[in-house]
């Protein structure tokens, strides 16, 4: 458990407050494997896990190539009377270039793909050279920011799971085959869900201001 602070001269940088209930705590060292939480609500503070820096540079690198490559790849192929007509996310986009739906393609392409590599991007560029115990790299702190701010705009789960309702709904019209980048989407999701969980954002902070 995290203590309460008793002291009005306590440093900022010791504060801590949850983001579940806002209570304000002091925070001291936590070591690797412990978790803070919370008195009023029992939630998650902090918590250190071993080798939890590698593990998220492991994953946001694995995320991007993931990402990047099921750009170009198949991603459902419908058949139906003996046509069959396959597309990949970009020849989804590129489909309606110069009409009126063009905008709103590229729109629905940065959420789903271009907001969270550039979050994945971010991570990497903060992390990695903390993790490799090197100095941390120019603006860091604003990009660790920008990654945090663009967190509920990263849409690509919501994409997985609209996607995953149509083609249920397409099955009976046509016979749907889902392609190899619908399932590198869905690895994708997976691993963002797992380094949001094992990521220490304050702990992070710290690192940056050392």
């Amino acid at each position: 458990m995290a203590d309460a602070p008793n002291a009005k001269d306590e440093s900022l940088a010791h504060l801590i407050a949850c983001p579940h209930c806002d209570a304000l705590y002091a925070v001291g060292d936590v070591e690797k494997g412990e978790r803070a939480a919370c008195l009023r609500c029992h939630g998650s503070l902090l918590s250190r896990r071993k080798d939890a820096g590698l593990m998220i540079v492991a994953l946001s690198l694995a995320a991007v190539i993931l990402l990047v490559s099921a750009l170009f790849l198949p991603f459902m192929e419908i058949s139906r009377l003996g046509f069959s007509n396959g597309a990949t996310i970009l020849d989804t986009a590129w489909a309606f270039a110069g009409g009126p739906m063009f905008a709103l393609s590229l729109a629905v392409v940065a959420l789903i793909a271009g907001l969270p590599l550039l979050r994945l991007c971010l991570t990497l560029y903060t992390i990695a050279p903390l993790v490799f115990d090197f100095r941390a790299l120019p603006g860091a702190r604003g990009a660790f920011r920008l990654s945090q701010s663009l967190k509920p705009w990263s849409m690509v789960e919501i994409f997985v799971i609209g996607c995953a309702v149509s083609l249920v709904k397409l099955g009976d019209l046509a016979r749907v085959e889902i392609g190899v980048a619908f399932w590198m989407f869905v690895i994708v999701v997976i691993f963002v869900v797992i380094q949001d969980l094992i990521m220490d954002a304050w702990s992070v902070w710290r690192a940056l201001e050392r």
